[in-house]
């Protein structure tokens, strides 16, 4: 299985342009903690949390209506192809100790985040599934 297929496909966006009051307000409109900040081509060059919001702007004292997202932006955003293996995404994750990941597709633009919740979902399906084979090959005890 992919990192692809398991990813979130609908991925709220921004330029690095925009201020950190309007990602905040987007963070808001579409219910998300995390927007993907890209350039003119699609591709990832920024990442902002709420935490970020929290951290770099608002206990910095920052304007936010005032304030770019590239100031308070993770420039290092890491990546995984929407091709590769989800254990491979999963230790991409662990090992540089992050919770997300940008997936990319064709010309390295944004086609999908990959979070630990994913993941988390991904076993409450898989358990669901191992629990209903269990149920249905146990034989009734009278």
């Amino acid at each position: 299985m992919s990192a692809g297929r398991i990813c979130t496909r609908t991925v709220v966006t921004a330029a690095d342009g925009e201020s950190v009051l309007d990602i905040a307000r987007r963070m808001a409109e579409h219910h998300v903690g995390t927007v993907v900040v890209v350039n003119d081509n699609a591709e990832p060059v920024g990442i902002v949390t709420d935490r970020d919001l929290t951290l770099r702007c608002i206990a910095a004292e920052l304007a936010p209506a005032a304030t770019p997202v590239s100031e308070i932006m993770t420039r290092e955003v890491r990546t995984t192809d929407e091709s590769t293996p989800i254990k491979q995404a999963l230790r991409t994750m662990a090992g540089a100790g992050t919770r997300r990941l940008v997936v990319t597709g064709a010309g390295g633009k944004v086609a999908g985040l990959l979070s630990v919740d994913d993941f988390v979902k991904l076993l409450g399906e898989e358990a669901t599934s191992l629990s209903e084979i269990v149920r249905k090959d146990r034989p009734e005890i009278a």
